[in-house]
């Protein structure tokens, strides 16, 4: 075995983090001793190994989507996770310590352990705190901004190397952060093309319709599932079609939102919420799925963010719908239709034309498909990624 990796995760479970549980895979295949702190899906308990991996989970802390809120949830995750810190420590010193964020608030514990230790540490740079609050609090005062770009700049400082998911954050980590270029290393959160193949579709999942329209992801106020949602309602009311059905699977901070939304528009017989389901149930619905839904509006965010679900729709063949997004563009690049960001009726206009169109959605699918195999599989990021962790721990 080589060193052991502590990986800290604060805002989704492992493994359902898919980019992290990727990572921890791809560094125990390379010899490592990996080690996750993470909060507690439903279920779960608070320390197991899964394939090698010993994970410790803390019971989660919900915000409530209140600035105040979210400084309680700060504060609590860092003292939850420096208790796992301290009971993982007992099974040995970690030679590296990686932070993914959101949020940025773990590298004084990575200094501490810098300081005592000799730990290095990696930033694995998942989202852009000060753009994600402006998102979310478009009106919102400024000190929470400023706050923010200083635990970001403090954060990039702190680390010996930075992950950048793509080239607009790796410009960030090297403007904003201070970071040389050979400090930065750009890791997309690739899909693994093996286990997110297309099999057989299942005509169950279309309830008596003729065509289905999948989203998977996060439900919180910056990722647009109510625009789904409306538009949902745009293509059955306005539109006229009634022979297309919309799953959405996932969870978030607006979940309830969402579903008191779709009953108020009168949607439940078109658009079923899943919640967060088990990897077969996504299979099965993405290989029954005729597209796959990005509604993630134009913001300082999502704009120069890569989303995990556009790729996964790639990988099971799906011609993708997004707004004309600068980093989804960079993901999707042939397989998508683009849409004139935050028009809703434009959207709708967009699923309905796609239906309709059976070789542009094949053809679309194929080139995703492709794309994925030969650029964006993880299989091409995780030398880039292992590559990392060979460099700090060699000497």
């Amino acid at each position: 075995m080589k060193s052991r990796v502590l990986i800290i995760v604060q805002n989704l479970p492992v493994p359902f983090d898919r980019r992290v549980w990727l990572e921890c895979q791809a560094l125990t295949r390379a010899g490592y001793r990996v080690t996750v702190v993470c909060p507690k899906g439903r279920g779960d308990p608070s320390h197991e190994v899964i394939d090698g991996v010993e994970i410790y989970k803390y019971r989660p802390y919900a915000p409530g989507g209140s600035k105040i809120g979210f400084v309680g949830e700060y504060v609590y995750s860092f003292l939850a996770t420096a208790w796992g810190i301290l009971k993982a420590r007992r099974s040995g010193r970690f030679a590296v310590i990686q932070a993914c964020n959101p949020p940025d608030i773990f590298w004084p514990i990575a200094l501490a352990f810098r300081a005592l230790e000799g730990t290095r540490f990696v930033f694995d740079h998942h989202d852009l705190c000060p753009e994600l609050y402006e998102s979310r609090f478009p009106d919102g005062p400024t000190l929470p901004y400023k706050g923010l770009r200083f635990l970001e700049r403090r954060t990039h400082r702190a680390a010996n190397h930075v992950i950048a998911t793509n080239g607009s954050y790796r410009d960030i980590a090297i403007s904003r952060g201070g970071k040389r270029a050979d400090e930065v290393t750009v890791v997309r959160s690739g899909p693994d093309p093996e286990r997110l193949v297309r099999g057989d579709a299942d005509p169950a999942q279309r309830r008596g319709r003729r065509f289905l329209a999948a989203y998977i992801g996060v439900m919180g106020p910056q990722d647009g599932v109510d625009i789904v949602v409306r538009a949902a309602g745009i293509v059955v009311g306005d539109l006229g079609r009634d022979d297309i059905a919309f799953t959405l699977i996932g969870s978030g901070d607006c979940f309830d939102e969402l579903v008191a939304l779709r009953d108020e528009l009168g949607l439940a017989g078109h658009v079923e919420f899943t919640g967060r389901v088990p990897d077969e149930v996504v299979r099965r619905v993405l290989s029954t799925a005729d597209v796959g839904l990005s509604p993630d509006p134009k913001n300082p965010l999502n704009d120069l963010s890569t989303m995990n679900k556009t790729m996964e729709y790639m990988a099971f063949e799906l011609p993708v719908v997004a707004f004309d997004l600068r980093e989804t563009r960079v993901s999707a690049d042939e397989a998508g239709v683009y849409v004139i960001p935050n028009d809703v009726r434009k959207y709708a206009e967009a699923i309905v034309e796609l239906m309709d169109d059976e070789p542009r959605r094949g053809r679309l699918g194929k080139l995703g498909r492709a794309r994925v195999e030969q650029e964006l599989a993880w299989s091409h990021q995780e030398r880039a990624y292992v590559s990392v962790y060979d460099q700090l721990t060699s000497g």
